[in-house]
């Protein structure tokens, strides 16, 4: 995967940086609260809404169990109706994949169907590098790349933006990407919708390459599969002559029966709507009907490695609804930039730090970026039990950092710091293996607690400093149990 966002801290200080921007927080609330109850709303009215959630894990997990067979089936589909697949096994060899497509249609600019596959590889910068220009068309990307800003959520990418923020930014930088904002645009939602889709057509009617990514991939047929509210990735991907998508190899789904239950909890889980507005279908190429050229690009990524890991690779289940984001109260206040990532708030806690590796310190940091509650795990549409998969990677950075395989054992590579936490959780393992040990511990913690003090000396102050510590109970349960039921049902041991 390519690297964090240039010059990002750990998530601990890229937080406390965000919750002092009072602007920032009341911008994140009133989106999310708003998200989250339309939400709420629109999954209460399907009745069988828990069935249809277990039918997606069940496919997904499926999926990824047979994955070698069903890429394969995808390659031979799409080959046979006429388009070309290309296989990436990182973000440096898809770049140059897409960059010398591009080149070799002899253009120099491209339009874009938002992607989340695309930022995550950092294709825009890439195709600048290499004197191509890319034009976001989604109205949310556009505002993140007209204020050359960066992306905070996964399906509103400018949620940290108000309506004020988006009318200057539309004034201030429209010209310099093509046509200018309107006289005297105000920051009514049917203005500046009216300002990006004028701006937009152009590019529309110019383009003769565009690049997408993709919600699905119908292995039966080949078929890739985008669903969207505002119709531009429909304009993209009918318009150009070529088109190249970039797909993570998880977004996989066997059969066509399979795709209609992701059509019903995605909608649902994403924008709260019954329905997507546009849901863009195709299949290679057609005579006569859109792109003449048509090129998939596979991306594995860091996902190969994911799937090797049997907790984390529930990760790979995300069909990128976003809803976890919306009822994270974490995100809520530090927003999406704190992650480092293209992939924010929960599902990115996990799926970063998986696809990247947990060398760095931002993604070391960002399985401790939860409070645990749960909320994530109760709204994800395919039962992605996000702080499951945040534990065991908390367990692997103090363990010793990202996994690797040698043969078929799995071995932990050193992690720089971290080694007073490592000590205290071998230590703890050590005690917990040896019940004698643990009960001489117990009682002994029992005799002493009139001594225990309130908070944590050195290095400890500051996890108590914000909570009491517990207090030691007079008598450990094991004599408890002994003393009250040994007689009765036996020692407990």
């Amino acid at each position: 995967m390519s690297g964090t966002f240039v010059g990002m801290p750990a998530f601990p200080e890229a937080a406390r940086e965000a919750v002092r921007d009072t602007t920032l927080r009341g911008n994140l609330r009133h989106a999310t609260h708003t998200i989250r109850a339309k939400r709420a709303k629109a999954v209460a009215e399907v009745e069988d809404w828990a069935e249809l959630r277990e039918a997606g894990k069940r496919i997904k997990d499926h999926t990824l169990r047979h994955l070698d067979r069903y890429l394969e089936q995808v390659e031979a589909a799409v080959t046979a109706a006429g388009g070309v697949v290309h296989w990436a096994a990182d973000a440096e060899e898809a770049n140059r994949i897409v960059t010398d497509l591009v080149k070799a249609t002899g253009e120099s600019e491209v339009v874009k169907v938002k992607s989340m596959a695309t930022q995550e590889i950092g294709l825009n910068e890439a195709l600048e590098a290499a004197g191509v220009r890319a034009y976001e068309t989604d109205l949310a990307e556009l505002i993140v790349q007209l204020g050359k800003d960066r992306p905070s959520h996964i399906l509103v990418p400018a949620i940290h933006r108000n309506r004020g923020e988006i009318r200057e930014i539309f004034t201030r930088e429209m010209s310099e990407w093509g046509r200018p904002a309107p006289e005297g645009l105000t920051d009514t939602p049917a203005e500046l919708a009216e300002a990006a889709r004028l701006h937009l057509r152009e590019k529309f009617l110019r383009a003769k390459v565009g690049v997408s990514g993709a919600n699905f991939v119908v292995a039966e047929t080949g078929t890739l599969v985008v669903v969207e509210s505002e119709g531009n990735g429909r304009m993209c991907l009918t318009l150009p002559e070529t088109l190249i998508s970039v797909v993570g190899i998880e977004k996989i789904v066997p059969t066509w029966r399979d795709l209609e239950v992701f059509l019903q909890t995605l909608p649902r889980s994403s924008t709260a709507e019954r329905m997507n507005p546009y849901t863009s279908t195709w299949t290679g190429t057609t005579d006569g009907d859109g792109p003449r050229v048509f090129h998939l690009v596979l991306l594995d990524n860091g996902r190969t490695d994911t799937l090797a890991d049997e907790v984390g690779r529930q990760a790979l289940r995300c069909i990128r609804c976003s809803a976890c984001l919306n009822v994270c109260p974490v995100y809520e206040r530090a927003g999406g930039h704190a992650y480092g990532s293209v992939y924010p708030g929960p599902i990115g806690a996990i799926l970063s730090p998986q696809l990247r590796g947990t060398d760095s310190e931002i993604d070391a940091s960002l399985p401790y970026a939860s409070s645990l509650c749960g909320a994530c795990y109760e709204v994800c549409p395919v039962a992605i039990d996000i702080p499951e998969v945040l534990v065991h990677l908390r367990e692997r950075v103090v363990q010793g950092g990202p996994a690797t395989r040698a043969g078929n054992r799995v071995v932990l590579r050193p992690a720089k710091g971290h080694a007073a936490e490592r000590a205290a959780m071998r230590a703890a393992q050590w005690a917990f293996t040896r019940p004698g040990v643990l009960r001489a511990g117990q009682r002994m913690a029992s005799r002493t607690r009139r001594f225990h003090p309130r908070t944590l000396p050195g290095p400890g102050r500051a996890w108590s400093a914000g909570r009491d510590l517990p207090r030691v109970p007079a008598e450990p349960f094991r004599d408890w149990w002994q003393r009250t039921r040994g007689g009765k049902d036996g020692a407990a041991e």
